[in-house]
């Protein structure tokens, strides 16, 4: 969106740039500037440097997706290759960190593509002009247009287009510009060559030539026009079509004529693609939708709902006729369908299009959606439901049959993920029993947080001896919260070899270090950005980096920098601790054991948890956290579910089905090359590449099932 979008979205954002010998900076909140662009160092570098933190108010969640970001990056390093990023998250043990740099550009995007898949050919096909546009004001610009292909042995085509490095996920003129030339240069080189037969008159369609194909364009102009809104989805410069089409195909014309061998191999896989096309039509006729679906037409299957508005309609894709059963006495029969699935669906990564509609469940599926099936036939307004609900078992063969159905629908209907129509059901964890009555709990983090909620309902906190201030109820709970903010901060730091309560113990009134500085193994700290500025201007006099083999033999000083952004936060959950009476100082929790009210040296315990007329010793700050949740877990029962069948209706429709209580999991598409290239590594048939993953993934697995 740009720096002034992330700037007016931000809770506070920092700029430094260093230029012209100088370190310049200036810091914002929600968008307003805090003080004119001033100078408070001096350097020897150049660079830029941005931090934000996006407000909670706007987002609720800030977390950063880090799949988006690496397949953002990924994509960038391929459209303009020769320049280096390296990507680090901290926020992960072991840190995550990952360099993108590509010297072949495109070829080598598509290469990536087709990873784990048969290739038609070694070399990709490429091709880069650049061209003079004239456009509709009168006025000429250079059009700089690239592609690169190359074609597989599977069913699918994968098309990426991209408009001065943003990518157009609904295509535009340089993506129907090549669609169209392609096919003209197939057609015509078919015909020239006798590939054709006479029952082929109808030659070669697009869909026809795009079986197996991986293809990657690229358009840089200086004006782009994008549909979509702000989101740019698609490319729709009028005057660009034509130059496109006549660049793409004097290039593929050329290529063909050059390369007979490649040429033909192109030519003969879309004519077996144009041979298959009746077989697939006839399938598809038997489940193309001819208006509403009565439920009738599936007995025994699908019990459809009775609203007929697709925006308020549901349909459960059940693992089971047994489970099946129990949902549809479950649901809410006025906006919940139930569709039972039997076994195992074919997995559509190895199946053409016309095997695939032979498979009766997929044909089912396909029938009661009602938005038909391929690239010709498929219409997102046809749906008759926008929430598709994936409700399988937690077992192995539940997640199999739950990855097969992402398959398929990955493959054959994408744009049902890309609208936001598909979810995955998240049945709880955990019920948990007190008496007769029952509560059910999503996870471990939400298992936690109860038990904190149970156990502040009776603890109260005393701070000191008798007599010591006491807290309770809100006050308590709020304390509690910031302890377990504090435990994911000191984790995070921990990382980066950066100690919390040192950091807590190096407070300076009300300010802790920002930045880390390490010279050969001594740490220097900085309080902000004028304290850095004046110590990186100290340390640069010093020989810190080898300038030559000489300098490098005499093993000149180093330095490393880290940034502590932890510090803002953590100063902020102090804070909160401090208004409480607590010493963050007794963060740290003590090596020593303890016995009785003294922590084995004599001294009394800075805190006691009162709970009834218990009266327990504390240590620690994260001590008070701990003994909280212990007081929670008295007098009640946790009992951990491993699936659906463990439910009867009741228990379903009130954990997963109604929607005033149940969790769903949306499916999302956030990089969509690490997607293709896991469906195709995971589903495909290249054994070898499917090895290497669980080869490599052995050692982080948490369910197996033997």
């Amino acid at each position: 969106m740009g720096l002034s979008v992330v700037n007016a979205l931000s809770e506070w954002m920092e700029i430094e740039v260093k230029r012209d010998g100088q370190v310049y900076y200036q810091k914002y909140e929600r968008g307003r500037p805090l003080a004119p662009v001033e100078p408070i160092g001096k350097t020897k570098s150049t660079g830029t440097k941005v931090v934000f933190k996006a407000d909670k108010d706007i987002f609720g969640d800030v977390s950063l997706s880090r799949d988006r970001i690496v397949g953002r990056l990924r994509e960038l390093a391929y459209l303009n290759p020769n320049v280096k990023t390296i990507l680090r998250d901290e926020r992960e043990e072991p840190v995550f960190s990952v360099e993108f740099l590509s010297k072949g550009g495109l070829p080598d995007f598509v290469k990536l593509l087709n990873e784990s898949k048969n290739v038609s050919f070694a070399k990709p096909i490429h091709f880069k002009r650049e061209t003079e546009v004239k456009n509709l004001d009168g006025t000429t610009s250079t059009l700089i247009y690239e592609f690169a292909l190359q074609y597989n042995d599977t069913y699918n085509s994968i098309e990426y287009a991209y408009a001065n490095n943003v990518r157009t996920t609904e295509g535009g003129v340089h993506l129907s510009g090549f669609r169209a030339s392609l096919t003209r240069v197939c057609n015509d080189y078919a015909k020239k060559n006798n590939l054709l037969k006479k029952d082929d008159a109808g030659g070669l369609s697009g869909d026809d030539v795009r079986e197996g194909l991986t293809v990657v364009v690229s358009a840089k102009i200086p004006n782009p026009i994008f549909g979509g809104g702000q989101a740019k989805t698609t490319l729709t410069n009028p005057e660009l079509e034509g130059p496109i089409k006549s660049v793409v195909y004097e290039c593929l014309r050329d290529f063909f004529e050059e390369n007979p061998t490649v040429a033909r191999k192109i030519c003969n896989q879309g004519i077996d693609a144009m041979r298959a096309r009746e077989a697939a039509r006839r399938a598809k006729a038997l489940v193309r939708r001819k208006g509403a679906l009565e439920s009738a037409g599936l007995p025994g299957k699908l019990a459809d709902c009775a609203e007929k508005d697709p925006n308020l309609c549901e349909l459960y894709l059940v693992e089971g006729e047994s489970a099946g059963g129990t949902a549809k006495q479950g649901r809410d029969r006025n906006f919940q369908a139930i569709l039972p699935l039997r076994g195992k669906i074919l997995n559509t990564e190895k199946a053409r299009l016309e095997k695939v509609l032979s498979n009766e469940e997929i044909k089912t599926i396909i029938t009661a959606l009602g938005t038909g099936v391929g690239d010709e036939n498929f219409d997102i307004n046809r749906a008759r439901y926008h929430k598709l609900i994936i409700m399988t078992d937690a077992d192995v063969d539940g997640a199999h049959i739950r990855t097969l159905l992402l398959t398929f629908f990955f493959r054959q209907m994408p744009k049902l993920i890309e609208n936001g129509f598909l979810y995955i059901a998240q049945p709880p964890l955990f019920l948990v029993k007190q008496g007769k009555q029952e509560k059910y709990v999503e996870n471990d983090a939400a298992l936690d947080a109860y038990l904190v909620d149970r156990g502040v309902e009776t603890a109260r906190l005393r701070i000191g001896g008798p007599g010591g201030r006491e807290l309770s109820g809100k006050a308590l709970a709020e304390v509690l919260r910031a302890i377990l903010d504090l435990s994911e901060m000191q984790r995070l730091l921990s990382r980066r070899d950066i100690s919390l309560p040192k950091l807590i113990r190096m407070r300076q009134g009300k300010r802790l270090p920002t930045h880390k500085l390490i010279v050969d193994g001594d740490a220097h700290y900085a309080y902000d950005e004028k304290d850095l500025a004046q110590l990186r201007e100290r340390l640069e006099e010093l020989p810190l980096f080898a300038n030559s083999e000489a300098d490098e033999e005499k093993k000149s000083p180093r330095l490393s920098e880290i940034e502590i952004v932890e510090s803002r936060q953590v100063e902020e959950l102090l804070n909160v601790l401090e208004r409480a009476g607590l010493n963050p100082e007794l963060f740290a929790a003590p090596k020593e054991k303890h016995n009785g009210g003294d922590n084995g040296k004599g001294k009394p315990a800075p805190f006691y948890l009162l709970a009834d007329a218990d009266e327990r010793p504390v240590f620690s700050i994260p001590g008070i956290l701990a003994a909280v949740k212990e007081i929670g877990r008295k007098g009640i029962e946790v009992q951990r579910f491993k699936g659906l069948g463990e439910m009867n209706s009741s228990q379903l429709r009130e954990t997963t089905m109604s929607r005033e209580k149940r969790v769903i999991l949306k499916v999302c598409m956030e990089d969509a090359v690490e997607s293709d290239k896991i469906f195709s590594t995971l589903m495909g048939d290249q054994v070898e590449p499917r090895r290497e993953f669980i080869q490599r993934h052995a050692r982080s697995v948490s369910f197996l099932d033997i």
